[in-house]
Order: C-alpha cells, then sequence, then structure tokens
C-alpha cells in the first residue's frame, strides 16, 4: 500500500441540519451571486415544506461510514475519511484543521457528484485552493473521476428502478416511462464541461441494463435569470406532454444526484409528483443511491486506483 495517500476527503454541498439553520445557509449558498429575495425565500419554503431540515448531511456521513467499511474490507484500513461541505459546517477550512491536528494531509479527494461541470466540480476545487490558502495549511490531494459510468454506480441506480418496476404490473411495464432527471445548469456552462455527454452515458447505460428501451434525460431545479438559457426540458414540462403518449405511469430517477436532499424530496418528490397527479399519471420515485454498498465499493476501487497508480 502506498504511503503517499493517509486520507480520504469527502466534499459535500451541505445542508440546513434544523429549521434555525435555513436562514444562514441559505445565506452561504448565495454569497458572492446575485439572487433575488424572493428566490430565496422560494427555497426556505420548500425546506419547510420537506420538515424544515434536510437528509443531505445525514447522508453524507452515512456515505462516509460506509466507504470506510468497503476501504477495511479491501485492506486499505489506515484511510480515514473526513467530511468538509461547501455550504454548512464542517466547512472546508474546518476540516482541513481537523486533518492537520491528525496529521492526515495527503488525501485522496471525492467529490460527491457522478457529472462533471464548473458547478459540481471546479467550484469545490476552488474552494478547497481557497481553504488552504486562508488556513495556510498544506493539503495535498488527487481527486478520483466522476463515477457517472462506474460499472458500481450504474448497477446501484438500475437496482433502485427495478424496485420501482416491482409496484407495477407486469403488463404495464413496457409502457412506464422512465424520466432521468439532473440538476439544470446554464448552456454556457454546459458547453463548457462534459456534463450533458456524461449524463447521457449514464442514462443510456442504465437503460441497458435494465433493457428498457422507453425512456429520455430531462432536467429540474431550474434557477438563475428567467431570460437566460439552461438546460431543457424540464421535468414537469415533459410529464404535461406524457398524456399526449399514452403514458399512464412514471418512474423518475434523479441520477443528476447522489443522496437525497431538498432538490429530490421537494422538485420531484412534490413537484413533479403533484404534475403527474394533475395529468393523471401514476408516479414511482426511485430513489438516489445514498449510501448503498454497491456504490460506496465502486468509489472505494476508485480511491484503489488512484493510489496504485501512484506508486
Amino acid at each position: 500500500m502506498s504511503k503517499d495517500f493517509n486520507a480520504v476527503l469527502f466534499l459535500g454541498y451541505g445542508a440546513p441540519d434544523k429549521a434555525d439553520d435555513i436562514q444562514p445557509f441559505l445565506e452561504n449558498v448565495c454569497k458572492g451571486f446575485n439572487i433575488p429575495q424572493n428566490r430565496i425565500e422560494e427555497v426556505a419554503h420548500h425546506y419547510e415544506l420537506i420538515g424544515g431540515k434536510s437528509p443531505l448531511n445525514e447522508l453524507t456521513y452515512k456515505q462516509a461510514i460506509g466507504l470506510d467499511h468497503q476501504l477495511n474490507i479491501l485492506g486499505y484500513d489506515d484511510l480515514p475519511v473526513f467530511i468538509g461541505m461547501r455550504n454548512w459546517h464542517p466547512l472546508f477550512s474546518e476540516v482541513l484543521k481537523d486533518m492537520q491536528m491528525e496529521e492526515r494531509l495527503n488525501a485522496v479527494g471525492v467529490i460527491l457528484a457522478a457529472h462533471r461541470c464548473d458547478a459540481s466540480w471546479e467550484r469545490y476545487m476552488r474552494d478547497i485552493e481557497q481553504a488552504k490558502n486562508e488556513t495556510g495549511i498544506d493539503l495535498n490531494v488527487e481527486y478520483i473521476d466522476p463515477q457517472f459510468d462506474s460499472p458500481l454506480f450504474i448497477e446501484s441506480s438500475a437496482d433502485q428502478i427495478a424496485r420501482c418496476f416491482y409496484e407495477i404490473p407486469e403488463d404495464e411495464r413496457e409502457n412506464t416511462k422512465i424520466l432521468f432527471s439532473a440538476h439544470s445548469i446554464p448552456v454556457s456552462m454546459a458547453e463548457e464541461s462534459p456534463y450533458v455527454e456524461q449524463l447521457e452515458t449514464t442514462a443510456r447505460l442504465i437503460a441497458e441494463l435494465l433493457k428498457h428501451e422507453n425512456w429520455m434525460l430531462c432536467y429540474q431545479s431550474r434557477s438563475g435569470r428567467p431570460g437566460d438559457p439552461w438546460l431543457e426540458p424540464d421535468v414537469c414540462d415533459v410529464i404535461e406532454e406524457l398524456p399526449d403518449q399514452n403514458v399512464k405511469r412514471v418512474i423518475i430517477q434523479p441520477i443528476g444526484f447522489i443522496c437525497d436532499h431538498v432538490e429530490v424530496m421537494y422538485d420531484i418528490g412534490i413537484e413533479a409528483f403533484n404534475a403527474c397527479r394533475h395529468f393523471g399519471i401514476k408516479m414511482h420515485r426511485a430513489k438516489t443511491v445514498n449510501d448503498d454498498p454497491k456504490f460506496l465499493k465502486g468509489i472505494a476501487l476508485s480511491i484503489i486506483d488512484l493510489i496504485e497508480k501512484d506508486k
């Protein structure tokens, strides 16, 4: 085992743990961006509708524990997993101080996004560099690749959809449409990244594994100025067109997210659900991979591959 790496650094988005955290959390998210106040209040209300908190932090810790378990099974039992969040505690600067105290400053970085664009990937790397500069901590970090085509990510995602198919009468399964959704981003950002191509690859590989040809990729959670072009079609716009296609059931899986949080629980669990109900369509929501051991084993194998290449 290489002695160069002595830690894993999990980089997540962060989320409010309780109702009192919502406003300060959103202030962190919006810092440096010209976000209209009505949009901030709208998102705050979304958190209220899902119970006043997000499951993201709890699930991120479960993912870290599960990854640590997978690394132990594979013989890498001296790679503690540290968690840092962009927008909530423990912030990047805080986790760097913890790593320094434990003398674990040679890390394999795991950005908790399966598809790469500036918002989901490079921004995290820049913020880690900023935290290093602010704290004066000399962290060495090398990042594993995004998991968009990792066989175990694909299998884990397909497993969640298969559970939905078990709820559907056999004679209705072929006509059930799978909607793979991901966070919309500005078209200009998408054109400078492999984001759309990676999403299309993920969706195609899952559908091929399920042997289900009735699917499409769509987007959700659009924000920003109304006049700016963002990736389309929106999932709710797609739902509106399904009755004309004689589709009576849909399975929606937010493949652009690797754990449940407000944009899964509200935008899909409430908003898309209400759209389906309005148009007489039965909706089944396939879970994200969350802390599924199969998915976490895939991350562990990617970490080991990076370590072995570094020898």
